[in-house]
């Protein structure tokens, strides 16, 4: 199978303000029908970049070439998320909701999962885009955003859903459907997520047994890895 890779230049600008521009960056792409937004994700992934808001990238060429293992590309070989067992963190909120995918949820979808804490900057009323994520790994995991009320694009959405994210966990009222749809329970208005590390908890947010439809209300909490 042909592995392909994709140079570019690219301009970056941060939510907390700067900018970065580079010029004939090379990530590994997936395939090489990769879309520009995917390559600007792997891109920001790649370098770890966080509370970014905008990337333009130009000169894109997409090229057979073998991968070099770009971080957080299809040929990163990283290790198994930390687990650990100190104590509990109570998440919950009265207002606190999963939103179900169709078909119910899993266990597996909801108990104990590695999570990333995401701490949004940004004004308010602004959406959260593709490179406010991309440099997190959240295949796997519960993605805990602390968005301060901002709302995730269609993009964000997809591209959550494309990383095989778990769970996703707001501090506020979620807004969209496209995470359900494609399978990820959200869970909405989480407390105290800064009590916790970016990296290292285990995140559970278990429903009641039985037919549910609908938000249905849930007891969240994380267990620290300290």
């Amino acid at each position: 199978m042909t592995d392909y890779r994709a140079s570019f230049d690219a301009v970056i600008t941060f939510s907390n303000g700067g900018d970065l521009s580079v010029h004939g960056f090379r990530v590994d792409l997936p395939s090489a029908q990769a879309t520009r937004e995917e390559i600007a994700a792997l891109f920001v992934a790649s370098l770890g970049l966080l509370m970014t808001d905008e990337v333009v990238l130009s000169g894109v060429e997409v090229f057979a070439e073998p991968h070099k293992g770009t971080r957080g590309g299809p040929s990163d070989s990283a290790g198994a998320p930390v687990t650990g067992g100190g104590r509990l963190v109570d998440l919950t909120t009265p207002a606190t909701r999963v939103h179900l995918p169709a078909g119910g949820l899993e266990l597996v979808r909801a108990v104990d999962l590695p999570a990333v804490v995401v701490r949004l900057g940004g004004a308010r009323g602004t959406e959260i885009g593709v490179g406010a994520l991309a440099a997190f790994d959240v295949r796997g995991r519960a993605v805990l955003l602390e968005a301060d009320g901002r709302a995730l694009t269609d993009e964000a959405q997809a591209w959550l859903a494309g990383q095989e994210t778990a769970l996703v966990g707001v501090d506020a009222l979620f807004a969209g459907s496209a995470l359900t749809a494609a399978g990820i329970p959200v869970v909405e208005a989480l407390t105290a997520l800064d009590d916790l590390p970016p990296l290292g908890a285990r995140f559970t947010a278990a429903p009641p047994v039985g037919d549910l439809a609908g938000p249905v209300a849930v007891r969240a909490f994380a267990r620290l890895p300290y």
